[in-house]
């Protein structure tokens, strides 16, 4: 069984594995303590990033800039040695994936946001927004695919979440 963290913020001097295209996680990247206590063979703990600033001028926002990553923690994820193959990293791979889809949705709609005096409440919800449809995501996934049992289902997953990057692609993680 494996199962998904999800983190919002990360602090400063925490570890973490920005998203990249060309870099696939491998085992040695999941460095957390096993629970024991756990049905689950592997945890990923990924997780959206976001900050924004807004500038002022007679008081009246007149711009604002806004940073969103997906990034993975390698000391809140883990898995079990002897039990963690091939199938099961790719399974905890497209879980870093979801989360990077959802932030490329998430720096669209800051794209279409236009500058207000409501723009720090519209980034909020946006960012807001986007971790609760990346939740529902990462627990459909699970549930589909039951935990990567099902590999007819894992396969349908991993071709839908590769289309919706590319189609996303303009927004992807430098």
């Amino acid at each position: 069984m494996i199962f998904l963290f999800v983190l919002n913020v990360s602090s400063n001097n925490e570890v973490t594995i920005q998203w990249n295209e060309n870099k696939k996680l491998t085992w040695a990247d999941f460095r957390g303590a096993v629970d024991t206590t756990s049905d689950a063979v592997a945890v990923t703990a990924s997780g959206i990033t976001f900050s924004f600033s807004v500038q002022q001028s007679n008081d009246r926002f007149v711009s604002f800039n806004a940073q969103a990553d997906a990034h993975f923690y390698p000391e809140k994820s883990w898995y079990i040695k002897d039990k963690g193959d091939d199938h099961i990293l790719a399974h905890e791979q497209l879980h870093f994936d979801i989360t990077e889809l959802h932030v490329r949705r998430l720096r669209y709609g800051i794209s279409k946001l236009k500058v207000s005096q409501r723009i720090r409440e519209d980034l909020r919800a946006l960012h807001e927004d986007a971790n609760m449809e990346l939740a529902k995501m990462q627990n459909a996934y699970d549930l589909q695919s039951q935990n990567s049992i099902d590999k007819e289902q894992q396969a349908i997953w991993a071709e839908f979440v590769k289309e919706e990057l590319q189609k996303y692609s303009a927004f992807r993680s430098k």
